[in-house]
């Protein structure tokens, strides 16, 4: 202060300059006029494991499109010569000659004092696999007829890259087509799962009251009760002379029905801070209606969170899946998921003589680490400001 009791300020009186300042760099002045979502995605880019988890996932859904041409063989093939046949090795050189990917054939024997079917490989007989070939007919997508596939057995000749079941059916393809289950009762089962939580969360949020405290009560009775007795309670309601499609729907809806009470939450914790905002106050005495309000106002601003939980349920509703049709209360034969094909190494004696019926749960837990991993990728993302 000076002595007239006045404080100075050190703002100039100079006219305004504006090639003063310092000039931005095309860098920062890229990064400061960028949107949320490209921050986000800059981020994510940054997270290298998220990314590859994000890779693996995108490729895993992509095959589920095709799935028929992938598989070597039809999803119904049997081959009764081959039953419980171990897996096929493929090879690239033979005698120390370059062939191309190649098997052996096989004989059959049948081992009288362990009662063990044994194939041995025939070493002088080669036979080179057939790559973009016609093979095994199948109906694509139930649509129309095809017999194209990526790779086909050799010519009167056998490709069990995993081996073949009781029944003589190749794994691999089983597998490939059990992708196609599991992996869409997941998208399907959050969407439904999301679209509960978000609106019972969004209505518990914003208005409150006798609302939020229904809401809240109805999901604390949801989780009280133990997960997994009661999916098995609810899919064993499910009359079994449904069709699978009936089936495959009514255990996504039960899946969908239990998951959604974490997300609600979610939205209601957002929402009690964000209705209290001005830019709440200002559209409530413009007029807008509280679903406006809520759908164009207060979700965009957490949606990047909301996006990272849904990804985290995703893996919960597969796992729910899987399990359930590993005990026989989920999806059926003749729908083909992984479960169900885990369903058939139960018996002990049957993995410890044929254990690669257990590689139907390599793809589960490859495909639960790649959600998780990149959910947490996407929920680091999802603050691109920290």
């Amino acid at each position: 202060m000076n002595r007239q009791g006045r404080i100075e300020h050190y703002v100039s009186s100079e006219p305004f300059d504006p090639l003063s300042i310092e000039q931005l760099t095309p860098e920062q002045e890229k990064y400061y006029l960028a949107s949320q979502w490209k921050l986000m995605w800059w981020k994510l880019k940054r997270h290298r494991l998220a990314v590859i988890c994000g890779i693996i996932l995108a490729l895993n859904y992509g095959s589920v499109l095709f799935s028929e041409i992938i598989a070597p063989y039809n999803l119904h093939t049997r081959n009764i010569d081959y039953i419980y046949s171990p897996p096929q090795s493929v090879h690239l050189f033979h005698n120390g000659k370059f062939i191309g990917p190649f098997v052996y054939g096989r004989d059959y024997e049948l081992d009288m004092d362990l009662l063990k079917r044994n194939y041995p490989e025939r070493k002088d007989d080669v036979q080179p696999l057939r790559f973009f070939c016609s093979g095994d007919s199948y109906q694509f997508w139930g649509l129309f007829e095809g017999n194209f596939h990526l790779v086909c057995p050799p010519d009167n000749g056998t490709f069990f890259l995993l081996g073949t079941d009781r029944l003589g059916r190749d794994v691999l393809s089983r597998i490939t087509y059990g992708a196609r289950i599991s992996l869409t009762i997941g998208i399907i089962g959050i969407a439904i799962s999301f679209t509960f939580g978000i609106i019972l969360g969004g209505l518990a949020g914003y208005y409150g009251g006798w609302v939020d405290a229904t809401v809240q009560r109805a999901i604390e009775v949801i989780r009280s009760f133990p997960e997994l007795p009661l999916w098995m309670a609810l899919s064993a309601v499910l009359p079994v002379n449904w069709s699978p499609i009936l089936i495959f729907f009514g255990i996504t809806v039960i899946l969908a029905m239990l998951d959604w009470t974490g997300l609600a939450r979610a939205v209601r914790s957002k929402l009690l801070s964000l209705r209290e905002e001005d830019f709440c106050t200002a559209a409530e005495l413009m007029g807008a209606r509280p679903s406006r309000i809520i759908g164009r106002h207060l979700l965009p601003g957490f949606m990047s969170h909301l996006i990272a939980s849904a990804t985290l349920s995703i893996p919960a509703m597969i796992l729910g899946e899987t399990a359930l049709s590993f005990l026989g209360l989920g999806l059926r034969p003749p729908v083909t998921s992984w479960g169900v094909l885990l369903n058939e190494a139960q018996n002990i004696n049957v993995v410890a003589l044929y254990p690669w019926l257990m590689f139907p749960v390599v793809p589960v837990i490859l495909i639960i680490l790649a959600f998780n991993f990149f959910g947490d990728g996407l929920r680091d993302a999802a603050d691109p400001y920290k």
